[in-house]
């Protein structure tokens, strides 16, 4: 099929998913589509391997659409949105995220459940949904497993970003290199992924995630939970959302 907001391409082994969704490569729900229609059909394709996930210079990905927080969308961005997440949990293909320029909130969540990353040091990370009223449920459920509780904690509830070198630091990214080295080192990766076996490597990622892949079904479907039943009925969530789409300060109630 035509994609209007990714671009696919299939190389020998390697399948290529870039976000071309400009200027920032905000996920909405047409992304969200389309990347679910793109890991199927990598999924079916017994000559891959690997999937590198990609954006542009300027960002990997700025996040999820904010106007697809509304109420009247928000259960049907979530269904979608962690379809993707669950996809990419379960497949059986080696994952990469090749992360340069902007990587936040469901962007960060995109390049963190990969199997491998590579970030430009000069990248920003972080997860800004709380500056919304909101959370990240991906991050919720999933960050503490690869940066420990303290630190999931506290780049959650306080939204700060941080530099691909520190992602490196905190167990966020295998390799912080500069920016215009992170395509070349993404391709040394793959290069010594693509000469082992498929099947091998396809059997050792279930083994690595059976634990990890029980625990993150049950817990996303609790985050997604609390954000349907319990934040979104907050007027404070409905604030946030609203302030950022009229560009003001947020006024919150607590309530």
């Amino acid at each position: 099929m035509a994609f209007q907001r990714i671009n696919l391409e299939l190389d020998g082994p390697v399948a290529h998913i870039t976000l071309a969704h400009p200027p920032v490569n905000v996920i909405d729900i047409p992304m969200m589509e389309e990347l679910s229609t793109a890991l199927n059909e990598i999924e079916s394709s017994s000559d891959t391997s690997v999937i590198v996930f990609a954006g542009s210079e300027k960002a990997f990905s700025a996040g999820v659409d904010v106007a697809a927080h509304t109420p009247d969308k928000i259960a049907e961005m979530l269904t979608k949105f962690h379809a993707v997440f669950k996809a990419l949990v379960e497949s059986r293909k080696v994952s990469i995220a090749a992360v340069r320029g902007h990587c936040l909130g469901g962007g960060a969540e995109l390049a963190m459940v990969c199997d491998l990353v590579v970030t430009a040091e000069e990248a920003t990370w972080g997860f800004p949904e709380i500056s919304l009223g909101c959370f990240p449920p991906v991050a919720a459920t999933a960050l503490a497993a690869l940066v420990g509780q303290k630190r999931a904690s506290e780049l959650i509830l306080t939204g700060r970003t941080f530099a691909g070198r520190d992602a490196e630091q905190f167990g966020l990214a295998n390799y912080a290199v500069r920016s215009t080295q992170v395509i070349g080192k993404v391709a040394d990766l793959t290069a010594q992924l693509t000469k082992l076996s498929p099947a091998a490597l396809s059997v050792t990622k279930r083994a690595i995630y059976a634990w990890d892949s029980m625990h993150f079904d049950k817990g996303l479907a609790r985050a997604e939970k609390v954000y349907l039943e319990e934040l979104m009925k907050t007027e404070d969530a409905r604030e946030g959302i609203a302030a950022f789409l009229e560009k003001r300060a947020a006024v919150w109630t607590g309530k």
